[in-house]
């Protein structure tokens, strides 16, 4: 873990220089961008295990280089910024970022949000690896997409399976409407909330016992949704 690689986005010098020093005493290797711009050109090149972003970057806002990020990678974004008010964070994580840390911050404390990042990550890809995820009396193979309940199999439209993968990788955390909107659908779609609760009512019509009771796809109150038992 100590030798994964981290992209530090943040056009303050001063701040990038500190972070930076701090991870590679740490023992991970580190690359630095300080535009939009260029972080996009670093992501691509350099293929980082975890990127920090600042919201506040010269050439455009930090959510939108989220959300760029995010339809092409799946490693985990963490927030460093002087935006401490609660409408940024949740933007932020409804944008896709994984955590938000305010500025001013403690080293030890960036640096266990970063090491539970990568724990994260690391168990979410083994259990890619592994190909079956099973919650329940439902068993899911991410390989070959197909999916039972019961033993027997049940045909998902491409939809329904992107947003039951959408929930697995949620790993029974609360994802908010956005975020789902955002990942299934796309960013053109983030507003549209009554096609989440459609497609989340077909998905339980097929893989819940009762769907009017549900035990794996639990709503969250006018926050998003969360899957139990992965």
């Amino acid at each position: 873990m100590t030798s994964a690689r981290i992209l530090i986005v943040e056009d303050e010098a001063n701040i990038r220089r500190f972070v930076g020093i701090a991870l590679r005493d740490e023992g991970f290797e580190v690359f630095e961008a300080d535009s939009v711009k260029r972080a996009l050109i670093h992501a691509a090149s350099r293929q980082p295990d975890l990127v920090i972003v600042d919201l506040g970057l010269p050439d455009g806002d930090g959510k939108q280089l989220i959300c760029e990020l995010r339809g092409w990678m799946a490693v985990p974004i963490l927030v460093l910024s002087a935006r401490d008010r609660e409408e940024e964070k949740v933007a932020a994580l409804d944008a896709g970022a994984d955590d938000y840390l305010t500025k001013p911050f403690g080293v030890p404390e960036l640096l266990a949000r970063i090491r539970a990042q990568l724990r994260r990550h690391v168990q979410s890809g083994t259990m890619a690896a592994t190909s079956k995820v099973a919650f329940g009396e439902i068993e899911v193979d991410l390989a070959t997409h197909e999916v039972w309940r019961q033993g027997n199999p049940v045909h998902l439209t491409p939809i329904e399976y992107r947003l039951l993968c959408a929930m697995i990788r949620g790993q029974s955390r609360v994802i908010t409407h956005r975020q789902l909107l955002l990942e299934v659908w796309g960013l053109d779609f983030v507003e549209r909330a009554h096609y989440l609760r459609v497609h989340m009512a077909h998905l339980r019509q097929k893989l819940e016992a009762d769907p009017a009771q549900p035990q794996y796809f639990i709503t969250e109150l006018q926050v998003g949704y969360r899957l139990v038992g992965v």
